[in-house]
């Protein structure tokens, strides 16, 4: 008998910095791939019809992550297009980069989502973290590792 357990995992790898570059904070969060990334991932398994992951937002709910959710609870400013999507670790994850310049998603940041548009669409994942003051003149790197393993 074969018993085969795909785990999806992922990690983000948070960098703030300060109008002159100087690292103010970072930060390593958990997620959860929530329902709409599972049948997101399904669905490409079976065709092209929905589009590929494209944006990051960043929000400033505390609401816990539920595989439910949709959206972020509390976005802030405009979901950001990804500047890469890299397969990594064996071609086992993908790694989403997104940049949020000087005035984009200021203020208390507490979540974060990947999504595949600009608006609306599938979100293929949610965290929520401990607060990031992110200041009008900020800069931050959101780096989203997506994992799959076989146990």
């Amino acid at each position: 008998m074969i018993h085969e357990n795909l785990k999806l995992s992922g990690q983000l790898n948070i960098v703030l910095k300060d109008k002159a570059g100087n690292v103010k904070d970072t930060r390593e969060v958990k997620n959860l791939v929530v329902d709409a990334g599972l049948v997101f991932i399904a669905s490409r398994m079976t065709g092209t019809s929905k589009a590929v992951m494209s944006h990051m937002a960043l929000g400033s709910s505390t609401t816990a992550a539920a595989a439910g959710q949709t959206a972020l609870v509390s976005q802030l400013g405009s979901r950001e297009a990804l500047d890469s999507t890299t397969l990594t670790g064996s071609n086992k994850a993908v790694a989403y980069v997104s940049s949020f310049e000087a005035g984009d998603a200021t203020g208390a940041v507490t979540e974060a989502g990947i999504f595949n548009a600009s608006s609306g669409g599938d979100m293929l994942c949610r965290t929520v973290f401990s607060v990031v003051n992110k200041a009008a003149d900020d800069t931050m790197s959101v780096t989203w590792t997506v994992t799959l393993a076989a146990s």
